[in-house]
Order: structure tokens, then C-alpha cells, then sequence
């Protein structure tokens, strides 16, 4: 369940942004007129976001007709949704709208044609998002990671201990990280250490990570670090996940490598928008 109504005070700051004073354009339509509308898409993708967007409208007094809902492959010229209300209010918020929409709805785009490549390599891995997103905004944009079929990875700093190269430079080794993290660690929370050779991969796993990120590594040397650790004996302690560098082409090469997550920001940090536009069809 979505926080809606944090959602909503979020949208009216987004407002306030756009309209500080009033919107000066619209002040010359009756504030009595009322309008019919539509929201369409102008290239085919994968709606996001339709559900968050509707509560927005019916906060607003706006009557709203889901025509696509979350997750719905659109092409050009669809309807996605039919609104009717205040006329001003409707073109007051319309860019506001607009924008999160389309951007939601490239984040999903993007995610659903990078996990059905994935996918059809390697059925069983986990297509992941990372903390690469826009402040203020990482709520929606890993929504909409997840309306696309992938997976929303840490929410934020709090949801799991991630070691990354920094961490190490300044503690100094890969287990006295893991060491100090599982000292520190609520039984609750997942322990994953970020590595870049084979040689501490192995330390990772023999300390007890519970997740080994392979950063920046070739497809070859994710095979590599993979079979030695069947070989070891170590493979079934532990998830391996992939990360850096990785994109929709390269990302059936990594799939095919056995690990068990891909994570890209370029889900979120790359994904153009959708184009998407209202359109005014009668006026009362």
C-alpha cells in the first residue's frame, strides 16, 4: 500500500513549485468552467504511476476514468486516462501530472525490456534497482521499478548493511568488515559486501556475507568467481549479485553468467521519459 496522502503533500509542494503566486494564464477561463479530458500516450510503453495519479485527481475533485492501469503495455494513441472536473484545476496541474507519468512510465519501460531479456537467458534472476535516483523522487521512480517486473533493492540506508569500496578503504579488510557488520547487525538485517576480485569474493563468502556484490567485473570474471566458489564448496552460502557498467546491451551477458541479481542504476538514472500528453475534448 502506497503512502498516499504523503504522496499527495509531496504533489502539492510540486504545485506550489509551478504556481507560487497563481497561475496568471489561466485566470482569463471562468473558474466555473468545467472540461473533459484525456491522457494519452504519444509512443508505446509500459504505464507507471496511474494509480498515484488518479488519487491526485480525485483530491482535487477531478472525476477520474482509469482506462490502462499500472503495468499496461500502451502504444501510440492510447488512453490511458479520462478526467473531469474544474477546468483550471486541470490545466494548473497538467505539467505537474505529466511529468511525473512519463517519467515513471520510462522508468517501467525500460525495466519491463530489461528483465524480459534477462529473463530469457536466466528465469530466475532478480533484475534490481539502486540507490541512484533523483531526491525527493526515489519513492516513485522505484515504484516504478517494481510496476516494470524488477526489484526495488534498499529502499534506503537503513534497510540493510551494504559495504561498499569506501567502507573497506577506511576499515581496512574484507572480514574485519564482516566481522564488525555482524557485531553491529540486528538479526533482521542482511549483510552484502561489494568486492572486485575473485580473492576477496572468497573472503566474503567464508566470513558469512549474506550477499556478494561483484562490481565492475566482466562476464567472464562473474563465471570465474561463480565456478570457484561451487567449487569450494561456498556458492550455496551466498547470493551473488552484479553490478556496474551493466545495460539493456550487455545485460543478457551477465544474466547468462548464473548469478542471482543484476542491479543497474541505469534503470532509473537513464530511462527516458514516455511521451505522454493531455488533451481538452469538450468544455461544459
Amino acid at each position: 500500500m502506497l503512502p498516499y496522502e504523503l504522496l499527495f503533500q509531496k504533489f502539492l509542494e510540486w504545485i506550489k513549485e509551478d504556481i507560487p503566486f497563481f497561475d496568471i494564464t489561466s485566470e482569463i477561463i471562468d473558474e466555473n468552467k468545467k472540461c473533459r479530458a484525456i491522457i494519452l500516450a504519444k509512443k508505446s510503453g509500459i504505464v507507471a504511476g496511474v494509480r498515484i495519479i488518479s488519487k491526485f485527481y480525485e483530491k482535487l475533485g477531478i472525476k477520474v476514468k482509469v482506462l490502462k492501469d499500472e503495468g499496461s503495455r500502451v502504444k501510440k494513441g492510447d488512453i490511458i486516462l479520462e478526467i473531469i472536473g474544474n477546468a483550471r484545476k486541470i490545466l494548473m496541474t497538467e505539467r505537474v501530472i505529466l511529468n511525473l507519468l512519463s517519467h515513471m512510465s520510462g522508468i517501467a519501460t525500460v525495466t519491463r525490456d530489461i528483465v524480459e531479456k534477462a529473463k530469457k537467458v536466466n528465469p530466475k534472476i532478480i533484475i534490481a534497482a539502486t540507490r541512484k535516483t533523483l531526491p525527493g523522487l526515489r519513492l516513485l521512480e522505484k515504484y516504478a521499478v517494481k510496476i516494470g517486473g524488477g526489484d526495488t533493492h534498499r529502499m534506503s540506508l537503513t534497510d540493510m548493511i551494504l559495504i561498499k569500496d569506501n567502507h573497506l578503504k577506511i576499515i581496512g579488510d574484507v572480514e574485519k568488515a564482516i566481522r564488525m557488520a555482524k557485531k553491529l547487525a540486528s538479526f533482521t538485517k542482511k549483510i552484502e559486501i561489494e568486492v572486485s576480485s575473485l580473492e576477496d569474493a572468497i573472503k566474503a563468502a567464508k566470513s558469512g556475507a549474506d550477499i556478494i556484490m561483484l562490481d565492475n567485473m566482466t562476464p567472464n570474471e562473474v563465471k570465474e568467481v561463480i565456478e570457484t566458489l561451487k567449487k569450494l564448496g561456498l556458492r550455496k552460502r551466498v547470493l551473488i549479485e552484479a553490478s556496474g557498467g551493466i545495460t539493456p546491451e550487455n545485460i543478457e551477458e551477465y544474466a547468462k553468467t548464473g548469478v542471482d541479481i543484476i542491479s543497474l542504476g541505469y534503470l532509473t538514472h537513464s530511462a527516458p521519459a514516455l511521451d505522454i500528453s493531455l488533451e481538452v475534448i469538450e468544455v461544459y
